[in-house]
C-alpha cells in the first residue's frame, strides 16, 4: 500500500495527468539522478537530455546509463544512445530510454493482493542531430521521438520534438537551454561559471559553479544549485542540490555523481541522496568512443 500511494501521490498517474502525464513522471524520477543540470550535461547519454552536444573528435560513441532507485519507489530503467559523426551534418544518432515501476500488485476488498501485476512502464525511441560551430563554442541540436506509455489497461502513444542550444565563452561561462518531451512544454535552462583553474599533478583542473532552472512541467519551477571540479578529461565529480517543485510543499534533495575517463572508455557514477526517508536512486554510465 505505501509504495502504491507513493505512486498516486508523487508520480502524477492517469487519474491527475492522463497517460501521457504518467510517461513524463516516470522521466522525472529519472532525472532524479543526474548530478548537474540536465541541460548541461555532456557525453555519453547526456544528448537524451540536451541534443545540442560539443562536437566529438571520434568517428562515433556508444552509451549505456542503467538507473535504479530505492525498494519503497521500485522503479528502474536504462538510457542507451549512439552517435555518429556525418560531415557537414554534425553527429546523428538514435536515443532509447525506458522507465518502469514493478511489482505493483492489484487489491480489492480482501486484504491478499489479486492475481496479476499492475503494468506501468514508459519507453522512448527517437532520432537525434547536433551541430557545433564556431570552433564549438556554439552548438544546436534536434531530436525527433516516439514515446509509448502503459498504465495498467490503458495505453497512450505521441510524437515529440525537443530542441536544444548551448554556448560557450572561452570556457569560462557557458549557457545551456532544452526542451523535454516538448508535447508537454517542459523547458529548462542552465549555466555554468569556471570560478578556478590551474594546473594540478601536471594536468589542467577546474571548479565550476552551476544553477540550472526547469518549469513547465505541471509544478512549481524547480532550481538547480551545483558545483564541479575537473581534472582534465580523466576526472571529474559533481554535486547537485534542487530545490524540487511538487504537488505540495517544494522540498530539497542532494545528487553527486563522479566521472571517470580510461582511453576511449568514460565510465560514471551518480547517487541521489533520497527525499522523506524514501531512500536513495543511483544511476550507472558506460561510454565507448571509435576513432
Amino acid at each position: 500500500m505505501q509504495r502504491i500511494s507513493l505512486l498516486l501521490a508523487g508520480f502524477a498517474p492517469a487519474a491527475l495527468w492522463g497517460q501521457q502525464g504518467a510517461g513524463t513522471e516516470l522521466w522525472r524520477v529519472a532525472a532524479t539522478t543526474l548530478p548537474l543540470p540536465p541541460a548541461l550535461g555532456t557525453g555519453g547519454a547526456a544528448v537524451f537530455w540536451n541534443p545540442a552536444q560539443p562536437a566529438i573528435p571520434e568517428r562515433a560513441s556508444l552509451a549505456l546509463e542503467v538507473i535504479e532507485t530505492a525498494p519503497t519507489v521500485g522503479a528502474s530503467g536504462l538510457i542507451t544512445t549512439a552517435r555518429v559523426r556525418v560531415r557537414p551534418l554534425g553527429q546523428v544518432g538514435l536515443v532509447y530510454g525506458r522507465m518502469g515501476i514493478g511489482d505493483l500488485v492489484r487489491t480489492s476488498l480482501s486484504p491478499d493482493p489479486d492475481p496479476g501485476t499492475i503494468p506501468y512502464y514508459t519507453q522512448t525511441l527517437g532520432a537525434t542531430w547536433g551541430v557545433a560551430l564556431g570552433g564549438g563554442g556554439t552548438a544546436f541540436g534536434a531530436t525527433l521521438a516516439y514515446q509509448q506509455t502503459h498504465l495498467d489497461a490503458a495505453q497512450s502513444t505521441r510524437w515529440t520534438l525537443d530542441v536544444g542550444a548551448r554556448r560557450s565563452f572561452s570556457d569560462a561561462v557557458t549557457l545551456a537551454a532544452a526542451t523535454h518531451f516538448f508535447s508537454r512544454f517542459t523547458t529548462g535552462g542552465a549555466g555554468e561559471v569556471r570560478v578556478w583553474h590551474g594546473a594540478l599533478w601536471g594536468t589542467r583542473g577546474a571548479v565550476r559553479g552551476r544553477y540550472g532552472i526547469a518549469t513547465a512541467h505541471g509544478f512549481s519551477a524547480d532550481h538547480q544549485f551545483g558545483a564541479g571540479f575537473e581534472l582534465g578529461p580523466q576526472f571529474g565529480c559533481d554535486l547537485l542540490v534542487e530545490r524540487e517543485g511538487s504537488y505540495g510543499r517544494p522540498g530539497w534533495r542532494a545528487v553527486t555523481g563522479v566521472r571517470v575517463g580510461v582511453g576511449r572508455y568514460r565510465v560514471s557514477f551518480a547517487r541521489d541522496f533520497g527525499v522523506n526517508d524514501i531512500g536513495a536512486a543511483y544511476r550507472v554510465g558506460l561510454e565507448g568512443r571509435v576513432p
